[in-house]
């Protein structure tokens, strides 16, 4: 394998044949809907949906012509390294590119929102059972949690770095089929192994992750978690599962099968409901020392049932798709040394940043008792921040992740064949359709914070969802950070660049633990995780930034000049119409707080902020909206005329 320069240390990468030690068309995966469970506070982590996709018909033929004819660019654009940086209009070929990559996001985003509104779903019912900022909703968060933030520091690092990539290689191969069973073999060995072992002790792993807690907190966490780590092994057979389905051209169960996780948590947790009540702050249920064995294992016990699901319901259209799973225990030649240095450095990367994150998960799980309020008073803690996570990764769950992994393919393809302007050209469209969602969601996340909460999640006490929202809108400011991190990283990837990832991840996560651990010593309890929140919005930023150097050396610019001028372009607008949305909050009565008065005022405050925004990106001709809308304004046109 050759020596892969690492960014920010090199002027760029030498030309390299397409599939000759490219970092393969995958790239690290997560499970879709750990992003509301995932405690990913710098970001990385809920950088859930990396998904392959060439679902569309002209995508892959776009993919097959440019690796057909090295001397073209993206989306047929020259391979010249001096691509345009002055144009603020796009040409009629990257509108051409640009409408394509707006029709796949669209096919993206619709598995990903219907699995989206479910998780809410699931969450008002959950909160309904168990309370947003109860002792009993931070234990069984924190059990909860568990199993994705193991998956990520001891089977995400394997499967992402090493397996992954090697099951779409192995598709390459003229035994693609025999490779595959041997790695799916191999990757089920260990997380069996892992899940097996963290099963059994994890009365030790709940004592790592939560502190201050009473002896009755603690024995209930353990039991949730009991019944909850036991998701690391089927979140591992997902991840693979799904990554041969997408290796194979059959895009569509890897990204609905989700839905069927959450159709099960519902149902569960609804039996739950009707057999032990709804949650109130002096009901038997909130009480940890009152939980029995029956209650422990319908709750938590369906959770998982939910994933298992999820993760098995893929064989089904592998079946039908012609693949048949066989154990292979031979695992000489499926080439796992190729992939043993980007492997070490992304594992370290991820551990480092499961260590901040455990770090600032004690802090938050600490808050409600260090607190001195009166009892009742909603203090939020790690079960108020995993509420406020789910808002806050709507819109880059729907738009930001759709964009990135639509363009990824072609960002990888560019990179093994050193097309630089290539990558330059499928980044900075990236940068600026991803900068024309998050400015405008941060905005509408700030101004519309509590009424958000009160709408997503209207099973919540009047106190859980003002504690909620501060949480939420400290957050807000990095999503436009968290956008460009996640963009940056696969270009990183791209380029089998993990080192650097890594190194710009210390700074990163010391930043966020030391911010956090500052708050909690000037901040009152109360607060401390909103400290948290503004935490992470400030490391997302500065790994932004940092990434971004290293990128651009790399790639001799980013098309910074265009990609500046029109994010300042969105800023005004978003500016204006974030001014607009105060300014008609101001006439709202306060005691409009209940769930229809709030969907109204979200209605109208957001349509408003919505159409100010739109009309000044028109006027400041800011066009990657329009096209990334076109999708549906065109499907509504033929419903139309239907």
């Amino acid at each position: 394998m050759s020596t892969n320069p690492s960014l920010g240390e090199r002027g760029g990468p030498e030309p390299r044949p397409p599939h000759d030690d490219a970092y393969p068309d995958a790239y690290p995966a997560r499970h879709p809907e750990t992003d509301a469970e995932t405690v990913g506070l710098v970001g990385d982590t809920v950088d859930h949906a990396a998904r392959q996709t060439l679902g569309d018909l002209d995508l892959v033929a776009a993919e097959v012509e440019r690796l057909e004819h090295p001397g073209t660019g993206v989306d047929g654009l020259p391979a010249t390294d001096q691509p345009s940086e002055d144009a603020d209009q796009p040409s009629e070929d990257e509108a051409k590119a640009n409408a394509s990559l707006g029709r796949h996001t669209t096919l993206m985003a619709s598995g990903t929102a219907v699995s989206r509104v479910l998780g809410f779903v699931r969450n008002i019912a959950l909160i309904a059972a168990i309370g947003a900022t109860s002792s009993v909703a931070n234990a069984f968060d924190i059990a909860n949690k568990l199993p994705n933030m193991l998956f990520a520091i001891l089977a995400g690092g394997m499967l992402n770095a090493v397996l992954v990539p090697q099951i779409v290689r192995a598709y390459q191969s003229r035994h693609g089929e025999e490779h595959v069973n041997k790695l799916l073999t191999l990757a089920g060995i260990i997380l069996l192994a892992l899940t097996t072992v963290l099963t059994l002790a994890s009365s030790v792993v709940v004592a790592i992750s939560t502190t201050g807690w009473t002896d009755d907190e603690t024995r209930l966490a353990v039991a949730f978690a009991f019944w909850c780590i036991p998701q690391l092994f089927f979140y591992g057979v997902y991840t693979l599962l799904g990554q041969v389905l997408n290796a194979r051209g059959q895009f569509g169960p890897f990204m609905w099968s989700p839905a069927l996780n959450n159709i099960v948590a519902i149902a569960g947790t609804v039996v739950f409901i009707a057999q032990y009540g709804r949650f109130t702050p002096d009901g038997p249920t909130a009480d940890p020392a009152a939980w029995d064995g029956g209650q422990i294992a319908l709750l938590a016990g369906t959770a998982t049932l939910g994933i298992a699901a999820q993760a098995l319901i893929l064989l089904v259209p592998l079946y039908r798709g012609g693949f048949r799973y066989r154990v292979r225990l031979g695992f000489r030649g499926i080439g796992l040394r190729s992939a043993g240095n980007v492997a070490g450095w992304t594992f370290l990367s991820v551990l480092l940043e499961q260590a901040g994150i455990l770090l600032i998960t004690r802090i938050a799980s600490s808050a409600q008792s260090a607190a001195d309020v009166a009892p009742g008073t909603a203090v939020a803690g790690n079960a108020a921040y995993s509420n406020a996570l789910l808002i806050y990764l709507l819109p880059h769950s729907l738009v930001t992740v759709s964009i990135a992994t639509a363009l990824f393919t072609g960002i990888a393809g560019s990179a093994s064949r050193g097309d630089l302007a290539g990558v330059r050209t499928l980044l900075s469209r990236g940068l600026r359709t991803v900068g024309v969602f998050t400015i405008f969601a941060a905005a509408v996340m700030v101004v519309l914070a509590e009424p958000l909460v009160r709408v997503f999640i209207p099973t919540a006490h009047g106190g859980d969802s003002v504690a909620i929202a501060h949480v939420l809108a400290a957050m807000a400011f990095g999503l436009v950070g968290l956008g460009g991190m996640v963009l940056m990283k696969w270009v990183y990837f791209a380029f089998e660049d993990g080192r650097t990832v890594f190194w710009i991840q210390v700074p990163a996560t010391v930043l966020l633990v030391g911010l956090s651990w500052l708050g909690s010593q000037v901040l009152p309890p109360t607060q401390w995780v909103v400290g948290i929140g503004a935490s992470m919005a400030i490391a997302n930023t500065l790994t932004f930034l940092l990434r971004s150097v290293g990128v651009s050396r790399t790639l001799h610019g980013m098309d910074a000049r265009r990609v500046a001028a029109q994010h300042t372009r969105v800023l005004l607008a978003t500016a204006v119409a974030s001014a607009a949305g105060v300014a008609a909050l101001a006439v709202v009565p306060d005691d409009a707080t209940g769930w229809v008065a709030s969907m109204v005022v979200l209605a109208v405050v957001g349509s408003l902020m919505a159409l100010v925004y739109a009309v000044l990106l028109r006027l400041l001709r800011v066009p990657e909206l329009t096209e990334l809308l076109a999708p549906f304004t065109r499907r509504l046109g033929r419903f139309a005329h239907r």
